[in-house]
Protein backbone atom coordinates (compact mmCIF):
# COMPACT_ATOMS: atom_id res chain seq x y z
CA UNK A 1 0.00 0.00 0.00
CA UNK A 2 1.46 3.37 -1.01
CA UNK A 3 1.98 5.92 1.72
CA UNK A 4 0.19 9.21 1.09
CA UNK A 5 2.68 12.06 1.51
CA UNK A 6 -0.07 14.59 2.17
CA UNK A 7 0.01 16.37 5.51
CA UNK A 8 -1.13 19.70 6.89
CA UNK A 9 1.70 21.61 8.53
CA UNK A 10 1.58 25.33 7.76
CA UNK A 11 -0.83 27.55 9.69
CA UNK A 12 -2.03 30.47 7.58
CA UNK A 13 -4.55 32.06 9.93
CA UNK A 14 -5.94 31.72 13.43
CA UNK A 15 -9.34 33.13 14.32
CA UNK A 16 -10.19 34.46 17.77
CA UNK A 17 -13.82 35.32 18.60
CA UNK A 18 -14.44 38.78 20.08
CA UNK A 19 -17.52 40.70 21.18
CA UNK A 20 -16.14 44.25 21.06
CA UNK A 21 -13.95 44.55 17.96
CA UNK A 22 -12.69 48.08 18.73
CA UNK A 23 -11.65 47.08 22.26
CA UNK A 24 -9.97 43.91 20.96
CA UNK A 25 -8.09 45.79 18.20
CA UNK A 26 -6.83 48.29 20.77
CA UNK A 27 -5.63 45.45 23.04
CA UNK A 28 -3.81 43.47 20.33
CA UNK A 29 -2.43 46.54 18.49
CA UNK A 30 -1.56 48.83 21.40
CA UNK A 31 -1.10 46.58 24.44
CA UNK A 32 0.50 43.57 22.74
CA UNK A 33 2.12 45.71 19.97
CA UNK A 34 1.07 43.35 17.16
CA UNK A 35 1.28 44.71 13.61
CA UNK A 36 -2.28 45.57 12.54
CA UNK A 37 -2.86 44.68 8.89
CA UNK A 38 -6.42 45.93 8.26
CA UNK A 39 -9.97 46.02 9.58
CA UNK A 40 -13.19 45.41 7.66
CA UNK A 41 -16.68 45.33 9.18
CA UNK A 42 -16.67 42.87 12.12
CA UNK A 43 -13.16 41.49 11.37
CA UNK A 44 -9.59 42.70 12.05
CA UNK A 45 -6.32 41.12 10.94
CA UNK A 46 -2.86 41.15 12.53
CA UNK A 47 0.48 39.76 11.38
CA UNK A 48 2.20 37.22 13.64
CA UNK A 49 5.41 36.62 11.69
CA UNK A 50 3.56 35.48 8.59
CA UNK A 51 0.56 33.88 10.31
CA UNK A 52 -2.56 36.03 10.25
CA UNK A 53 -4.47 36.47 13.48
CA UNK A 54 -8.11 37.23 12.72
CA UNK A 55 -10.29 38.83 15.38
CA UNK A 56 -13.94 38.39 14.44
CA UNK A 57 -17.36 38.92 15.89
CA UNK A 58 -19.02 35.48 15.71
CA UNK A 59 -21.46 35.20 12.79
CA UNK A 60 -23.34 32.28 14.34
CA UNK A 61 -23.81 30.99 17.88
CA UNK A 62 -21.65 27.91 17.30
CA UNK A 63 -18.65 30.23 16.74
CA UNK A 64 -19.29 32.19 19.97
CA UNK A 65 -16.98 30.43 22.43
CA UNK A 66 -13.58 31.02 24.03
CA UNK A 67 -10.72 30.54 21.60
CA UNK A 68 -8.06 27.86 21.75
CA UNK A 69 -4.97 28.91 23.67
CA UNK A 70 -2.49 30.74 21.45
CA UNK A 71 1.11 30.51 22.67
CA UNK A 72 3.37 33.37 21.59
CA UNK A 73 7.04 32.38 21.48
CA UNK A 74 9.33 35.01 23.01
CA UNK A 75 13.08 35.18 23.65
CA UNK A 76 13.06 36.78 27.11
CA UNK A 77 9.93 35.73 28.98
CA UNK A 78 10.74 37.78 32.08
CA UNK A 79 11.14 40.99 30.04
CA UNK A 80 7.94 40.35 28.05
CA UNK A 81 6.03 39.55 31.25
CA UNK A 82 7.26 42.82 32.80
CA UNK A 83 6.46 44.90 29.70
CA UNK A 84 2.95 43.51 29.33
CA UNK A 85 2.30 43.86 33.06
CA UNK A 86 3.20 47.56 32.91
CA UNK A 87 0.70 47.88 30.03
CA UNK A 88 -2.06 46.57 32.26
CA UNK A 89 -2.11 42.91 31.22
CA UNK A 90 -3.34 40.78 34.12
CA UNK A 91 -1.38 37.52 34.21
CA UNK A 92 -2.89 34.36 35.66
CA UNK A 93 0.57 33.37 36.91
CA UNK A 94 4.23 34.39 36.76
CA UNK A 95 6.67 32.85 34.26
CA UNK A 96 7.54 29.34 35.39
CA UNK A 97 9.25 26.20 34.11
CA UNK A 98 6.82 23.65 32.70
CA UNK A 99 9.38 21.19 31.32
CA UNK A 100 13.11 20.58 31.62
CA UNK A 101 14.40 19.33 28.29
CA UNK A 102 17.90 18.09 27.40
CA UNK A 103 19.21 21.43 26.13
CA UNK A 104 16.65 23.98 27.41
CA UNK A 105 13.94 24.70 29.97
CA UNK A 106 10.46 25.49 28.67
CA UNK A 107 8.98 28.49 30.47
CA UNK A 108 5.37 29.72 30.22
CA UNK A 109 3.01 32.31 31.66
CA UNK A 110 -0.67 32.88 30.91
CA UNK A 111 -2.98 35.89 30.62
CA UNK A 112 -6.33 36.86 29.15
CA UNK A 113 -7.07 39.31 26.37
CA UNK A 114 -9.67 42.07 26.47
CA UNK A 115 -12.35 39.52 25.47
CA UNK A 116 -11.34 37.05 28.21
CA UNK A 117 -9.65 34.58 25.81
CA UNK A 118 -6.74 32.69 27.38
CA UNK A 119 -3.28 33.40 25.85
CA UNK A 120 0.21 32.27 26.73
CA UNK A 121 3.80 33.36 26.32
CA UNK A 122 6.49 30.70 26.08
CA UNK A 123 10.28 30.71 26.00
CA UNK A 124 12.85 28.00 25.43
CA UNK A 125 15.70 29.00 27.75
CA UNK A 126 18.98 27.21 26.95
CA UNK A 127 20.83 25.50 29.78
CA UNK A 128 24.07 26.95 30.93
Amino acid sequence: MAHNAFGLSHIGQISVPVHDLDRAVTFYRDTLSMPHLFTVPSIAFFDCSGIRLMLSIPERSEFDHPSSIIYFKVNDIAAVHQTLSTRGVQFEDTPHIVAQMDSYDLWMAFFRDSEHNYLGIMSEVPHG
